[in-house]
């Protein structure tokens, strides 16, 4: 098993789909861009965020090394992601990309289901996250965006520095926001 330089043991899953995700995310013009086509993502993560009541929601995509935000909301209203941990970030573009083995959305990747966290320190699995010392994060609502041709492109999500009791609405809420973004790129394909 892989340790972070804490001692930690490294529990992010192996993602043997990243390589057919990473050309579909091609294919779809949704990796990385340096100009503003992303807005739209940017506004869904304000819904979200608004609609749970959270600090910090993400539409991410995930290829085969990173996460990339395409979507982000943060406390101060920017989605440059300064708010976001420059180590948990790395040294990508304005903060909007993450290590693949740092938070919880390539887990929900691979599960291909939505993942509940009242208090991410419950889980030990999940407790060592270093998202959890870096950034502070506590809580988490989080589910796959799974596109037309069944690839589970990425997720959106909802995270909080304090344990939230998400309970069965929450559940709810997070799967119905992530097919409702679905449909939103199923249309933008169509295009």
């Amino acid at each position: 098993m892989t340790r972070y330089a804490t001692g930690r043991l490294l529990l992010t899953p192996v993602d043997p789909e990243a390589p057919t995700r990473a050309g579909r995310l091609r294919r779809l013009d949704l990796g990385e861009r340096d100009d503003t086509s992303f807005e739209s993502f940017d506004a869904f993560a304000d819904k979200v965020a608004e609609v749970t009541e959270t600090p910090y929601s993400m539409v991410n995509f995930i290829d085969e090394n990173r996460q990339f935000f395409a979507g982000l909301h943060t406390p101060s209203g920017t989605q440059g992601g300064s708010d976001l941990s420059t180590a948990a970030a790395g040294s990508g573009r304005s903060g909007r990309h993450m290590a693949r083995d740092h938070g919880y959305c390539p887990h929900v990747l691979l599960r291909r289901k939505a993942l509940v966290l009242d208090d991410v320190c419950d889980y030990p699995r999940f407790a060592g996250n270093p998202v959890v010392d870096e950034i502070g994060i506590r809580s988490y609502l989080g589910a796959p965006l799974i596109d037309r041709t069944g690839i589970a492109l990425g997720t959106v999500c909802a995270v909080d520095t304090v344990p939230r009791p998400w309970g069965r609405a929450g559940l709810a809420t997070i799967k119905s926001l992530a097919q409702e973004l679905v449909g939103h790129l199923n249309r933008r394909e169509r295009r």
